[in-house]
This record gives structure tokens, C-alpha cells and sequence, in this order.
């Protein structure tokens, strides 16, 4: 048998897994904090970034990440490009319904349902993402994508006059909340549809449409980091090379924000790579821990890495019962010492408020939530059915 610390496996790499079940553990984690929460379970108000601010890009970096391995091992089991190119499309399309599912449920009022979301803008990166690399698998094509998706977001959101409020820098501030050219083709296009909708004048989406440029690029680090991890060299090298890309993308990122904040609502390119650093940084560890070390395959280890490799088996199935079990449960009331209540407002009421401090409530709440979210995957995963939309 050969050394592991040595040379790369061509089986399943559990890390990848476990980062992806990590992630959705978070995801469902900070979405359900609630009033009182620590402040790194809340998204920066604006410029800045929290750790709340890195669950998404790290989402979908393990998306890029997760396309590789997946197109290479279709291709590899017969799969011609058409077939994987048409699945790739019934996929972005099933992933994109299943956002307006969530953002709709329970009532989908029509006149201000959200068309944009976490899993729409999923769909749309994993599908530009996709169909590049099945067109073309070399890799200087995906950094020259990648340069150009982030100088020419920072072109487009720096230098694009504004209108009705003039040049960035100049007539208005510098990524101004309202007054800034992402948000007003938003307001353009989605009209009343839109997630921050109140004032009309004043209303953006943190998922829009230009901001899906630089998404893109996170998806494409996502995907040069497998490319990295796919090619003939030893596991101690892919480990240093995953730590390495993080350190330059933390750098990168962090140098690049003196001019181009750090703005997860608008997803600016200094984002994008300073997110891709700190995706990076727990990858690598995850990778060297599982892939270079073995940890996770037996003994105490395994026990520790079970949880997330539930949660990842399946982790669109996990966000969809996180979104939908609260509103679902919502619908049910019944009245208690005179108030009229549901199930989780009742315990919350009950067990959670005994908690005195607000920080350590919420986060109790959060933790019993994701739990509860866990059974439905597990089940999934003891009988071995993975759902792939």
C-alpha cells in the first residue's frame, strides 16, 4: 500500500465533504441567530467583514471546488460533454426554482416575491462555472476569467457614473448604500422584488444581478484550488499549495480593500479574495488533517468528522429544511396561558429565555435549531440516498 502522506488517492477526498457539511452547519447556524446575536453572527452592516460574511463564499468556493471532481469523474465513466452540458443545465435550473421556493413559502405573494437568493445565485455561478470548464479545462483560462470578472467589477461599480446621482468618488461617496450602480440596476429590474425593498428609492439585494460577476470568481478560486489538488503531486504538497493560495488570497484581498472595501452586500473583488483566503485556510487544514493525517477514517477522529460529513452528504436538501422547517412549524398555532403561539416561539418562550445573557440565548437557540434541522439528513444518509437536483 502506498504511504498516503505521499501520493494522492483516487477515492472520494472526505475533506471536501466535510467543509461543504461544515459550512451548511454555519449557514443554518447564523440564519437562525436571531435578535441579540454575538456580532459575528450578524453580516457587517456594510463595509467590513464578519465571519457570518465568509458562509456564503465559502459555499460556494466548495461549488467550484466540488465541479471539478465531479465533471472528471463523469467524463471518465463514459459521459459525453453534451449529456454533462445539459445537466449541468436542468441543474442551475432546478437550483434557481428551488431559491424562489424558498423565498416564496408559505404564502408566495406575487407582487413582491424575491427572485434573486442564495440558491439562485448558486444556480447562476455554478452554471457559467460549469459549462467554462467543460468547454475548456486549462487552467489559464480560469485565472484570465478571474482577473477579468474582478478589475472589471471594480471598473464597473468605480468608474460607471451613477444615474441620477453622478461619478463614484466624486458626485457621491465611494460604494454609497443607495447610490451606487449595482443597486439601481436592481431597482431598474426588479422593481418591489428585492431584499432590502423599503424606500423604493433606496432598496438593493445583496444577491443581485452585477454582483453575480465577482460570485462568479469566487467559484472560479473554488476551481483552480481542485485543479491544484487533482494533478500528479504529492498530498504534503497539495497541502502547502492550499495554504499558500490562502496566504496570497488573504493578502491579495486584504491589500486590495485599502482602495476597494470589503463589502459582502455588494460582493466587491477585495471580497471575493479575502473570503477565498480564509475558505482556503480552513480547507487546508481540513485537508491536511483528513487526506495527509487519515484523521476521519477511524477511531475517535471519525466520530468528530460524522456530523459535517451528514450535513455535506446532502447540503442543498439541509438549507431547503432549514428555510422551509421554521415558516412550516409557523403555520401550526395553538394557544398557551392566553397567547396565541407555534412550537418553536413556544419553546423559544420556555427554555431559551431562562438563558440571562442575550449573546449566549441566542446562540443556544441557533445551536437547538441546526439540530433539529439534522435528523431528516441523517436518515438520508444512513440509507444512503443522496439527492442531486
Amino acid at each position: 500500500m502506498s504511504d498516503p502522506a505521499s501520493v494522492s488517492s483516487p477515492k472520494r477526498l472526505l475533506s471536501l465533504d466535510v467543509l461543504r457539511g461544515l459550512t451548511i452547519a454555519f449557514m443554518i447556524l447564523v440564519n437562525n441567530s436571531g435578535v441579540g446575536a454575538w456580532t459575528q453572527m450578524h453580516h457587517a452592516d456594510w463595509n467590513g467583514m464578519t465571519a457570518t460574511d465568509l458562509v456564503f463564499p465559502t459555499f460556494l468556493f466548495v461549488v467550484g471546488v466540488s465541479i471539478v471532481f465531479s465533471t472528471d469523474a463523469r467524463l471518465k465513466r463514459g459521459g459525453s460533454r453534451a449529456m454533462l452540458a445539459w445537466h449541468t443545465v436542468r441543474r442551475a435550473v432546478i437550483l434557481f426554482l428551488l431559491g424562489i421556493v424558498v423565498n416564496g413559502f408559505p404564502y408566495f405573494h406575487l407582487d413582491h416575491l424575491r427572485f434573486y437568493g442564495v440558491l439562485q445565485r448558486i444556480a447562476i455561478c455554478y452554471l457559467i462555472v460549469s459549462l467554462f470548464y467543460l468547454w475548456d479545462r486549462r487552467v489559464w483560462t480560469k485565472i484570465g476569467l478571474l482577473v477579468c470578472v474582478l478589475l472589471g467589477y471594480w471598473i464597473l461599480v468605480r468608474w460607471v457614473p451613477v444615474p441620477g446621482a453622478g461619478m463614484p468618488g466624486r458626485d457621491v461617496p465611494f460604494l454609497d448604500k443607495d447610490q451606487n450602480i449595482v443597486a439601481w440596476v436592481d431597482r431598474q429590474l426588479m422593481p418591489g422584488h428585492l431584499y432590502e425593498d423599503f424606500p423604493a428609492h433606496n432598496a438593493r439585494d445583496p444577491e443581485g444581478l452585477l454582483s453575480d460577476i465577482p460570485a462568479v470568481g469566487t467559484t472560479l478560486l473554488g476551481l483552480l484550488a481542485a485543479l491544484w489538488l487533482s494533478g500528479e503531486r504529492s498530498v504534503k504538497a497539495k497541502s502547502l499549495g492550499l495554504a499558500a493560495g490562502a496566504a496570497a488570497c488573504l493578502a491579495s484581498g486584504f491589500f486590495w480593500s485599502i482602495w476597494f472595501p470589503l463589502n459582502k452586500k455588494m460582493w466587491t473583488s477585495s471580497y471575493v479574495l479575502a473570503a477565498a483566503g480564509w475558505s482556503l485556510v480552513v480547507f487546508a487544514l481540513v485537508y491536511w488533517a483528513m487526506e495527509q493525517r487519515g484523521w476521519g477514517r477511524s477511531g475517535g477522529s471519525k466520530a468528530l468528522a460524522w456530523p459535517w460529513l451528514v450535513f455535506g452528504s446532502n447540503a442543498i436538501v439541509a438549507y431547503m429544511i432549514s428555510e422551509l422547517l421554521a415558516p412550516a412549524i409557523g403555520l401550526v398555532h395553538f394557544t398557551s396561558a392566553g397567547r396565541r403561539t407555534d412550537a418553536l416561539a413556544y419553546l423559544y418562550m420556555h427554555i431559551f429565555t431562562r438563558i440571562p445573557d442575550p449573546g449566549w440565548r441566542a446562540f443556544a437557540y441557533a445551536v437547538f435549531y441546526t439540530a433539529l434541522c439534522f435528523p431528516p439528513v441523517w436518515v438520508l444518509y444512513r440509507q444512503k440516498i443522496f439527492v442531486k437536483v
